[in-house]
Formats: C-alpha cells, sequence, structure tokens
C-alpha cells in the first residue's frame, strides 16, 4: 500500500513539474497549472511539517496527543480555497489564506492540547 501512495504522489509531482516546464516553454509561466502545482507543493510540505512537529511535540511531551487526519481535510479545503484565491486577486493574497489556515490550525492544535486553559 505504501508503495503505491508513493508511486501516486511521484508521478503526480513529475506530471506537474512536466506541465510548469511545458508552460513556460510556451511562454505562460502564470498558467493556471503551474498554479496548481504551486498550491498543491505549499500544502503537502504544510502536511508534512505538521505532522512532524506534531509527532515530535508528542514524543517530547509537549502535546498529549495530535491527530493529523483532520490538517488533511482543512488542507484540501484550504488548497481549493489558495487557488480560488490566487486566480481571482493574486500571488500574495493567496499566500494570506495559506498562511492565515496555518495559524488557525495552530490555534486548534494548541486548544486541543490545553494550552488556553492555564491557569483556570
Amino acid at each position: 500500500m505504501t508503495r503505491w501512495a508513493l508511486a501516486t504522489l511521484l508521478a503526480l509531482l513529475a506530471l506537474g513539474v512536466v506541465t510548469v516546464a511545458l508552460a513556460r516553454f510556451f511562454g505562460k509561466s502564470g498558467s493556471r497549472a503551474s498554479v496548481v502545482v504551486s498550491v498543491a507543493a505549499h500544502w503537502l510540505a504544510a502536511y508534512v511539517l505538521w505532522s512532524f512537529a506534531g509527532g515530535l511535540a508528542v514524543t517530547a511531551g509537549l502535546f498529549s496527543a495530535y491527530h493529523n487526519a483532520p490538517f488533511a481535510a482543512i488542507g484540501v479545503l484550504g488548497a481549493l480555497w489558495q487557488y480560488q484565491t490566487h486566480v481571482r486577486w493574486g500571488r500574495e493574497h493567496a499566500l494570506a489564506v495559506f498562511v492565515g489556515v496555518q495559524l488557525a490550525w495552530l490555534v486548534w492544535v494548541l486548544s486541543q492540547n490545553g494550552l488556553f486553559l492555564v491557569g483556570w
């Protein structure tokens, strides 16, 4: 199962690289295909980093639990939102959406682990 998932991921990334290379070759570096690849790369990297940081925090005893499955669903919705924002209003607004969703997830994770209950 893991080999198929990895093979699928690598195939999608290779397809994205080829698509972006073709778009740039034909003079369309800001094409929608390159935006899709960029947004997908952002969210895959965020998923990997959140999973790594959450696992380290649980291992170190900073968090009682970290569940990364909800972030996968939030990541898909956030990616769709970021893509639509990028197409309508540009790259800067889309990056603001990306950072905003990350900060909202951080607040959610900290609240789930009791950070905001200190002193009550």
